[in-house]
């Protein structure tokens, strides 16, 4: 979180890289560097062959989860996870699927099993050693505010004492480039971010998830700028003591609808997408993350944050902060 944060607050771009593709020619984007020291984790037996977005998201959990992951192992708490992913193990799904097109007789069935979209949710259960109900969502990045909804409710139903909600992607010249083709200006970047629900607050609460709105889809009949209003018109709160983060990343095409949406907005706002590029999925979970520890620092009382998907939905969630 302290690297995280403090990016924010410089409100600098990180600075990009090339990743080079097939056909002598590159993409610039931002790419998580590699942890030193090396994790302890990466030294469990599930995690020696798993690729880069199996790291983030169990770094990312284990961080939120800090002290209550050895209650979890030890069976004291019930842990739900909910993860969530639009790419997927792509590096893998690349290299096994190059495998079979080279020669169908030679390629590794080792690999197949990393391309599975919801082998990095697996391998973080065995990790910590939670046997409570755990799913994957596919979908697009709005799909990480449905995967909140899908935590309170096994919060509110009992189903755990405690859920993690996960938004992960990795870097491939595939998502890379198919990006580039959508919108050439757009910096693709990888990650993840988590937050971790508890229906018992504790003495301090970061943050209290209030609301989740309905999905607006993209439609023949429904454009994306109708979408985020419909979906603003559901958490719109008091501007002066709301912070907004909102998926803008600086390119005006891609930012077009939601900007149109929110032009009237007075009250403060933050772009998380501007400083660590588009991740998606993850991009959304940050968008998330930083409401929540705005609330955190006590800047504001509650955070609005606006999630307009790639090609499904607008959906935006309401967080208040911890002890209102």
């Amino acid at each position: 979180m302290k690297p995280f944060r403090e990016a924010l607050a410089s409100n600098k771009a990180i600075s990009t890289k090339d990743l080079p593709r097939p056909g002598n020619t590159s993409i610039q984007i931002r790419q998580v560097p590699p942890a030193s020291p090396r994790p302890a984790f990466l030294a469990h037996a599930r995690l020696r062959r798993t690729s880069p977005i199996a790291h983030y998201s169990v770094s990312a959990a284990l961080e939120a989860l800090g002290e209550d992951a050895a209650k979890i192992t030890s069976g004291e708490l019930r842990l739900g996870i909910v993860y969530c992913v639009l790419s997927g193990c792509v590096n893998y799904s690349r290299r096994f699927y190059d495998e079979v097109l080279k020669d169908p007789a030679t390629a590794s069935p080792l690999v197949f099993p990393e391309t599975v979209y919801n082998s990095p949710a697996s391998h973080l259960a065995a990790l910590i050693g939670t046997t409570a109900i755990n799913y994957t969502l596919v979908g697009d990045p709005g799909t990480f505010v449905q995967g909140l909804v899908l935590a309170a409710d096994w919060l509110s139903d009992n189903r755990v004492d405690a859920c993690l909600v996960i938004g992960a992607e990795e870097m491939d010249w595939l998502t890379a480039g198919a990006i580039h083709l959508l919108e050439r200006q757009t910096i693709f970047s990888d990650g993840a971010g988590v937050l971790y629900l508890r229906r018992e607050a504790g003495p301090n609460p970061l943050a209290q998830l209030k609301a989740v709105t309905n999905a607006h889809l993209f439609t023949n009949s429904q454009s994306r700028v109708q979408a985020i209003k419909l979906a603003r018109a559901e958490v719109n709160g008091e501007q002066g003591r709301t912070l907004l983060c909102d998926g803008l990343q600086g390119v005006a095409r891609a930012d077009r609808a939601e900007q149109s949406a929110w032009s009237d907005w007075t009250g403060q706002r933050t772009s998380v997408k501007m400083i660590f590029g588009e991740a998606l999925m993850a991009a959304a979970a940050w968008q998330c993350i930083a409401a929540v520890d705005a609330l955190n620092q006590k800047a504001y009382d509650a955070a609005v944050v606006s999630v307009a998907g790639t090609n499904q939905q607008a959906i935006a969630a309401q967080f208040v902060r911890g002890g209102l």
